[in-house]
């Protein structure tokens, strides 16, 4: 009885094998569009940073070079003999990069004759035609031709020369597309001054304002885990900081700060805690400190959130036993709850430390990245758009990707987790 019945399991899988490999094929095919459309959407922009690193390409040079013409007519024809002098002033677009094979061409009215020309142009009928070769950057050249009016210019009616417009043609190589690779880039950025203060920076502001946003959420956790009156709406205002927009309490402690009329400088005073004002966005020292006190504030109720459900969910059997036991709620604390809470926090650990390791808008709205404050995102946006190297901005961006790649793997390899997992 039994051996028949394991025999007829037995047949029983392997006629649901196939229709399970079916339903897992179609499981693929459905996710696969989901699946392409984030890899492309996470794996373009990092491939293209990586390829703007090693190339020698400046703001300017996000568009590959062309020839520019400017074309300037003076001289009034009122008669037969009156003459009209033109101008051309052709140079390349980019201010590194040269514009090859070089022409340009502008139609003459009827009626005006070229009497004066300038070398490479020449004459062809009623057009002018110059060859002007390589146009190199940061630099112009200028080609002046005379006009002389025929007694047809006037019969015909004819206007001014400038009315028709000069066409130029050139071609030159995209730098962001050429095979032109370099680690200048790099070596600029090892070889730069600040570099290393900065980046001293940017782990101190990281780690500090990583862990005081974990332990204020952690203090708020427990301080709105018991049931109160009024706690629905305290754990409201706590999320107040993390819901708001970053521009709104970026200005707001801009203005409780202030040196001058801030309420914190105002309060400190009075209270005789100071005699003067703080310059807390503006003093080197301070201004660091600043702004991770408002990185641990401003992101404390994502950990308030994750480590509140994480509490709630734990049993409470070992922690009444304790407190029968006589342990104090600080004993029940740190040997009961936080060896179960470990692994929450240390996840929150990793990912509020990327997301502050890449943090700008907060620093840039406070300090702008001055006094002391200036850290490796902060350098992107100076290095791209302030000197206009993008290369160099993309060579941090890189080396951020790389620190925090390194980071994620020793965090896998020695974070602690919680018992069971």
């Amino acid at each position: 009885m039994t051996e028949t019945a394991d025999a007829e399991l037995i047949r029983a899988a392997k006629r649901i094998g196939p229709i399970a490999r079916r339903e897992m094929r179609l499981a693929y095919s459905m996710l696969f569009p989901t699946v392409a459309a984030v890899l492309f959407v996470v794996l373009v922009p990092v491939l293209a940073n990586f390829w703007i690193s090693v190339k020698p390409v400046e703001l300017a040079d996000l568009r590959a070079a062309k020839p520019l013409v400017r074309e300037r007519v003076r001289g009034e024809v009122e008669a037969e003999g009156d003459v009209y002098q033109i101008e051309y002033r052709v140079r390349s677009s980019s201010p590194n990069d040269p514009v090859f094979d070089v022409t340009l061409a502008d139609a003459v009215p009827d009626g005006l004759e070229i009497t004066e020309i300038e070398a490479p142009c020449a004459a062809d009928g009623q057009t002018i035609r110059c060859d002007l070769g390589t146009l190199e950057p940061k630099k112009q050249q200028r080609i002046k031709v005379v006009l002389s009016a025929t007694a047809a210019y006037f019969s015909t009616g004819a206007g001014p020369p400038n009315d028709t417009r000069p066409q130029v043609t050139g071609h030159a190589p995209n730098a962001l597309t050429s095979l032109e690779f370099t680690f200048e880039n790099f070596r600029k950025v090892f070889d730069a001054s600040e570099f290393w203060e900065v980046l001293w920076v940017s782990i101190v502001y990281t780690v500090f304002g990583t862990g005081g946003a974990l332990l204020l959420g952690l203090f708020a956790a427990q301080l709105l885990m018991t049931a109160f009156p009024g706690r629905a709406l305290l754990r409201g205002l706590f999320l107040f900081p993390y819901v708001s927009p970053v521009i709104a309490v970026a200005f707001t402690w801009i203005f409780l700060l202030d040196p001058f009329s801030g309420t914190m400088n105002a309060i400190l005073q009075q209270t005789g805690v100071t005699e003067g004002s703080i310059n807390f966005l503006g003093k080197r020292g301070v201004a660091l400190w600043t702004v991770i006190a408002f990185e641990a504030w401003r992101y404390f109720p994502l950990a308030f959130l994750f480590i509140l459900a994480r509490m709630q969910s734990l049993s409470t059997d070992l922690d009444e036993a304790a407190e029968m036991d006589g342990a104090t709620p600080f004993q029940r604390f740190w040997y009961i709850s936080l060896p179960q809470l470990i692994g929450i926090i240390s996840t929150l650990f990793l990912l509020r430390f990327i997301w502050t390791f890449n943090k700008f808008d907060d620093i840039f709205l406070l300090t702008g990245g001055a006094s002391g404050t200036r850290t490796l995102t902060v350098n992107v946006y100076e290095q791209a758009f302030a000197l206009s190297n993008l290369g160099a901005g993309a060579a941090v961006a890189v080396l951020i990707f790389f620190m925090l790649a390194v980071f994620v793997v020793f965090y896998f390899r020695f974070a602690p987790k919680e018992e069971g997992m």
